[in-house]
């Protein structure tokens, strides 16, 4: 009997003990596409340009033009406190972006917290160019 009560109290204290799933910005599907010489890309013509692009992921997309000449694809809710789904803002120059309701801070290159709060990087997507066209996929 004190075996039992002994699992049973492991068991409830292991599922207590998990992070809660609301810690991280929630995954839904994401394809996007659009031909690189759209006009509201124009920002990505040049390495250090960001777009914001409203209706994907959680609380739209962030686009970014890397220094090595790829492109990186973040959501724009917020990676702390997601749960929130507050919608980060462009900083200038577009190196970084902010989080308005925390003032937390992430490097757009790589999608790094650079200020707390902010303890979690951005939640990144795959990002494809073929002949003009940029993708944004999960």
């Amino acid at each position: 009997m004190i075996k039992k009560l002994g699992i049973i109290t492991a068991l409830i204290l292991c599922c207590f003990a998990c992070g809660k799933s609301s810690d991280y910005v929630p995954n839904v599907s994401v394809n996007f596409q659009m031909a690189l010489l759209n006009p509201a890309l124009n920002a990505l013509h040049n390495p250090g340009g960001a777009v914001i692009i409203s209706g994907y992921g959680v609380a739209g997309l962030i686009l970014f033009r890397r220094s090595g000449g790829g492109y990186a694809a973040y959501d724009r809710c917020s990676a702390y406190l997601p749960q929130n789904k507050s919608a980060l803002i462009l900083d200038n120059p577009t190196l970084t972006c902010t989080d308005p309701a925390s003032g937390a801070k992430w490097l757009l290159e790589d999608g790094s917290p650079v200020k707390a709060p902010a303890i979690k990087s951005l939640k990144e997507y795959t990002v494809n160019v073929t002949n003009f066209e940029i993708f944004v996929s999960n």
